[in-house]
């Protein structure tokens, strides 16, 4: 594929991710942070909140798990997972952690476990959305292009 073509899809799948939800304007400042001395930033924020989250849903996951919950250590998790996941501008992410804390305040334990089960689905999905926008980059880089901003 030639390189304005790479760029029109470029163009076209992350204006498709931000009206889509999933990606807010918090992405768009991460972008904007990234420049020729530090050109891999934004994969590396992003890379770390992988991390992060994968982390954070075993915890999830092993917490809801036990037979007395520990809802105070569930919206811990969940509020870390929040703040992580707005910090990249993981949009759809993050709007799923709202109605999970309050769960947790209610301690409905069937009720955080429909949540964690969202939670990891839109995780998912903004991962595979993101290593597939980070593959396009990297074949225009490739092609000899510049990543067009996308406003």
């Amino acid at each position: 594929m030639e390189v304005g073509q790479l760029q029109r899809s470029f163009v076209e799948y992350m204006t498709s991710l931000f009206r889509e939800g999933f990606l807010d304007a918090q992405f768009s400042q991460l972008q904007q942070l990234q420049d020729d001395s530090n050109p891999d930033f934004v994969v590396e924020v992003v890379s770390l909140f992988f991390e992060d989250s994968e982390r954070l849903l075993n915890d999830l996951t092993m917490a809801l798990d036990q037979p007395n919950v520990d809802f105070k250590q569930v919206d811990a998790h969940v509020h870390q997972l929040k703040g992580s996941s707005s910090s990249v501008g993981a949009q759809r992410v993050k709007n799923c952690c709202v109605p999970f804390r309050n769960c947790c305040e209610e301690q409905n334990t069937e009720a955080c476990l429909r949540c964690l089960q969202q939670i990891k689905q839109e995780y998912l999905l903004v991962k595979n959305k993101l290593q597939t926008l980070f593959e396009l980059e990297q074949q225009i880089v490739a092609a000899g292009g510049a990543i067009p901003m996308v406003q």
